[in-house]
């Protein structure tokens, strides 16, 4: 229907998560239309972060050099670890500015229905951290899924067989803020009345 280098940037862009066909050709056709200094600062930017982006030595979240900017933060407490699954799940807990300790990246979940075991993870690289001392609490946060659920099952077990002092912990889960009890599912329900605190 288009020319072969307008057919394979729909193409391109449609293999990206959340882009459908339509949203591809739309994204296309804006590429087109801008002048063509900011489309080659988009392609220079994907070059750029394909080149010089790649794992932080410490505790795999992106990095741009050997560390991470949070690892090399002298400011953060690094008794404190708090485990992710992927670089983008460090964002949101970021974001809240409740925590100032440090990170590990996962690099996924556990799921052997998909092929991912243990090794896959980096999850003898978490276990190391914890036994070269220092380690005071590790803070499991995967997601509420039934993979993150049993990542986190197995993390705790590594750990405590570790026979160190470390505290494992896990992410509360239950009600949102402004959220009304009717519209709640049982397990999110159920969730909040286990991890109920005093007030």
């Amino acid at each position: 229907m288009f020319s072969a280098p307008v057919d394979r940037l729909i193409t391109e862009l449609a293999r990206l998560p959340g882009i459908g066909q339509r949203t591809a050709q739309r994204l296309t056709f804006h590429i087109l239309r801008v002048p063509e200094q900011e489309a080659l600062g988009l392609a220079e930017a994907i070059r750029e972060v394909k080149e010089r982006v790649g794992l932080c030595e410490l505790c795999f979240n992106l990095a741009d050099g050997p560390r991470c900017q949070i690892c090399l933060d002298e400011r953060r407490e690094r008794s404190l670890i708090c485990v992710v699954e992927e670089p983008a799940d460090v964002i949101p807990i970021e974001r809240t500015h409740e925590y100032r300790g440090v990170y590990h990246v996962l690099g996924g979940a556990l799921s052997p229905i998909d092929g991912v075991d243990p090794e896959d993870l980096k999850l003898a690289e978490l276990t190391a951290r914890v036994r070269a001392g220092g380690v005071k609490e590790v803070v499991i946060a995967t997601n509420p899924t039934t993979t993150g659920e049993a990542t986190a099952f197995y993390i705790a077990e590594a750990i405590r067989e570790l026979g160190t002092e470390v505290a494992v912990t896990r992410l509360a889960s239950g009600l949102p803020v402004g959220a009304d009890l009717e519209y709640a599912d049982e397990v999110t329900l159920g969730r909040a009345l286990v991890g109920r605190r005093a007030f």
